[in-house]
């Protein structure tokens, strides 16, 4: 790969030169991920119109996507772990799956009986036929087939892009994007698209790796690298191959990003922070730009992880609810459905039964599909990855992740 070659200063190809070693900042603790929360519908206090105040300042433009069977364009290697997977868009989807860069796709297939879904970030630019980055998971019900399996003319199921891990293309601004691994897949998108947009923008890549093998988009990147010269920095980080350079060497922890910020980025002049990998990359990596002073409102996440988990037992009859029940009705589409859910039993998995169109995609607090308003009632949210604070205060939940609390629940999907 071209974008690994070519190092006569030691550096891959298209980095900026870096001192070997760098002032470490220490990592103060910096507010994480949020992995429980009590619920409840939004109160009326605080004065006329404050709760309707607190759900507007939340509510996010929604677009409820569906699922069509798309057209594989073409299946491309890019190491040797993971492959892009293009899609045919024919032109009367072309609205349907029109998307704004650092979106995702969700994909469906039938596995032993069960719906299964996955969400895979777009890694092409804006205006263009989107493009999934997909890595092997040992195991794993999509990354295996859509890796080993799936070729070209292969129709797959397909719902259209979501997600609110997007910049606004039309203000210029200093991105930095900070990757580690398939966490690169909407940095690529974000990236190509921010410099494309805007001559006076720039952008700043700290991108972490095990070894030069498993770099994804390494090609990708180091054309972009030629294409804006000036305006795009590219620092390779491995942590199981030695680099020329000692800050590149190794895991991209607190004190090595600490060192990589301070060598090649004013913070004072840095707009947007993107963040997307493992938990403890990201974990890292705010509390290093909280340590610096950076304001939260400037910092975007996104989580990947790897419990793409093995095919579960079939279940072909629910059991009846055991233990303490609520009374919960959903709301979907104008439609309002209730019933009785146990308490042990995530909202969305109870109301599944009755309801098999509720939204819902990787069922681990990520992606924020299955996010829902409580209108009435108290629901207890365990883990939360998706949702903004001014949306949980507003009283939104991630159904995949929220148990009934009180004798009666009430969450409105459509809100």
């Amino acid at each position: 790969m071209k974008g690994l070659k070519e190092e006569p200063t030691g550096g891959l190809r298209g980095e900026p030169a870096v001192a070997s070693e760098g002032r470490a900042t220490s990592a103060a603790a910096a507010p994480t991920a949020s992995t429980a929360s009590d619920v409840s519908a939004p109160a009326a206090s605080g004065g006329p119109g404050s709760a309707h105040a607190t759900l507007a300042a939340a509510v996010r433009p929604r677009r409820r996507p569906a699922f069509h069977r798309l057209r594989v364009a073409g299946v491309q290697p890019l190491c040797e772990d993971a492959v892009a997977v293009g899609f045919e868009i024919p032109a009367e989807l072309a609205q349907a799956f029109a998307f704004v860069p650092g979106q995702s796709l969700t994909l469906r297939r039938e596995i032993e009986g069960r719906d299964e879904r996955r969400s895979y970030s777009i890694c092409s630019p804006a205006g263009s036929a989107p493009r999934i980055g997909v890595r092997v998971v040992p195991g794993g019900l999509f990354s295996s087939w859509l890796v080993e399996d799936v070729r070209p003319g292969d129709t797959v199921e397909v719902m259209g892009p979501t997600g609110f891990f997007t910049p606004d293309l039309g203000t210029p601004g200093h991105h930095v994007l900070i990757a580690a691994g398939s966490g690169i897949t909407p940095m690529v998108s974000i990236a190509e698209s921010v410099l494309a947009a805007d001559p006076r923008s720039t952008v700043t890549l700290f991108y972490g790796n095990r070894r030069s093998g498993t770099v994804m988009f390494a090609d990708e990147l180091a054309d972009l690298k030629d294409l804006y010269p000036a305006r795009f920095q590219l620092a390779h980080v491995l942590s199981r191959e030695p680099r020329e350079a000692e800050v590149l060497s190794g895991r991209l922890d607190a004190d090595r990003l600490s060192a990589l910020i301070d060598s090649l980025v004013d913070v004072d002049t840095a707009d947007h922070w993107w963040l997307c990998g493992p938990h403890g990359m990201v974990r890292d990596a705010q509390r290093v730009l909280a340590g610096l002073g950076v304001p939260a409102g400037r910092v975007h996440q996104e989580l990947f992880y790897a419990d793409d988990e093995p095919v579960r037992e079939v279940r072909h009859e629910e059991a009846a609810a055991e233990g303490p029940v609520s009374e919960v009705t959903v709301t979907l589409d104008g439609r309002s459905t209730t019933a009785a859910l146990s308490r042990e039993r995530s909202i969305l998995d109870g109301a599944q039964r009755t309801r098999p169109d509720l939204p819902f995609a990787c069922k681990g607090g990520v992606c924020g599909t299955c996010r829902a308003l409580v209108t009435d009632g108290k629901a207890d949210m365990r883990r939360n990855f998706a949702l903004e604070p001014a949306e949980v205060d507003a009283g939104y939940v991630l159904t995949c992740q929220s148990f009934p609390v009180s004798e009666t629940l009430t969450v409105d999907f459509d809100t």
